[in-house]
């Protein structure tokens, strides 16, 4: 039996997701992090990938790591330092070592000995047609688990494939995941494979087709139960910009998103460094909008408000806008009640 979840939006399928799985219909099983409510075999589809924020999960996601990660994946990169920086907890879910051993975009750019992003670019490019551009990112060899069942690496990737058509001068997707977090993982996963559809889209110069998710388990852990709930999600909030560039844009693009985000990490980075370069990267509306919030989560956590408000007040994306605003809104709530420093709130 499958269960579908449908919509506009990315806000709209997870709640319809999440209201099922907090309902009776869910099965209570056990797993190595705790209890949990499952659902098998689900399938969540999105009409319009570009409205890809889950606005209404409180407590609310962390934009600015959700972009990181888009980042991360399109460099290629495993290094855990990176992602860190954004999510300080990161560690306790994914280990400690020096690099993720499940990085997406480690698995996509060299893993396999190829850059599967770049092959099924070419494939699409030369052929529209084609039922064979498919990105792997699970490797048996080294992700199934040891003969007595034990797990090889806290970081095993839940992703395992996406499937790429072009169907009425559209790019659709299909990913396929062994596993997933509602609460934690699912806001995110859909951030990240909704933009690279766009951005693929964008070097193939089509438009966007619907973004479909299959996840063999789809579950909610039961000491997340009660923290997590759903708040109304104002209309207004909808994303007008976009992150499609042409091949050539987007290659001009990339080394200045690595370059923001390496100096966004730098401990010599001042506040006022880091206002002049977020002015003057010089890239697209889309992507400016996604550097604004990833710098304005750089400010707070090093306690330069009167900077994180500057870049934050800059992003045109009324989505990311309302985004950032819940983030902040939990930020400032953990802070009063916490007493922790800027840079120590859970992500």
């Amino acid at each position: 039996m499958f269960h579908c979840f449908d919509g506009v939006t990315a806000d709209e399928v997870w709640r319809k997701a999440i209201a099922k799985l907090q309902s009776d219909e869910s099965n209570s099983a056990g797993s190595r992090l705790g209890r949990m409510r499952e659902l098998l075999h689900c399938a969540l589809c999105i009409k319009d990938p570009r409205q890809r924020w889950v606005l209404s999960r409180r407590p609310a996601i962390n934009p600015a790591f959700a972009i990181a990660e888009v980042i991360w994946i399109l460099l290629g990169s495993d290094a855990s330092n990176f992602l860190n920086f954004w999510n300080p907890v990161l560690p306790k879910y994914a280990g400690s070592g020096g690099t993720y051993h499940g990085a997406y975009g480690a698995r996509l750019r060299t893993h396999f000995g190829l850059d599967q992003i770049e092959r099924v670019y070419q494939i699409l490019s030369a052929n529209p047609e084609s039922r064979q551009a498919v990105l792997q990112i699970w490797d048996s060899r080294e992700d199934l688990p040891l003969s007595d069942g034990a797990s090889r690496d806290l970081d095993i990737p839940c992703n395992l494939v996406g499937m790429l058509k072009v169907r009425a001068q559209k790019l659709e997707w299909l990913q396929i995941m062994r596993s997933n977090d509602v609460f934690l993982g699912t806001p995110h996963n859909l951030v990240q494979f909704t933009s690279l559809q766009e951005i693929i889209a964008g070097w193939l110069g089509i438009g966007i087709g619907s973004f479909s998710l299959v996840t063999d388990s789809l579950h909610l852990y039961e000491h997340d139960y009660d923290r997590c709930s759903m708040t109304k999600v104002p209309s207004t909030a909808i994303s007008t910009d976009s992150i499609a560039l042409s091949r050539q844009d987007f290659n001009r693009t990339l080394p200045l998103l690595e370059y923001a985000t390496n100096e966004m990490r730098s401990e010599f980075l001042t506040p006022a460094r880091l206002i002049d370069f977020v002015d003057t990267l010089g890239i697209s509306e889309g992507w400016a909008n996604y550097i604004y919030i990833v710098a304005a989560d750089t400010a707070r956590r090093r306690s330069w408000f009167d900077e994180m408000h500057i870049v934050a007040n800059k992003c045109s994306n009324l989505a990311l806008q309302a985004a950032w605003q819940a983030w902040l809104a939990r930020c400032t709530e953990h802070q009063a009640t916490q007493s922790h420093p800027a840079n120590g709130v859970v992500a």
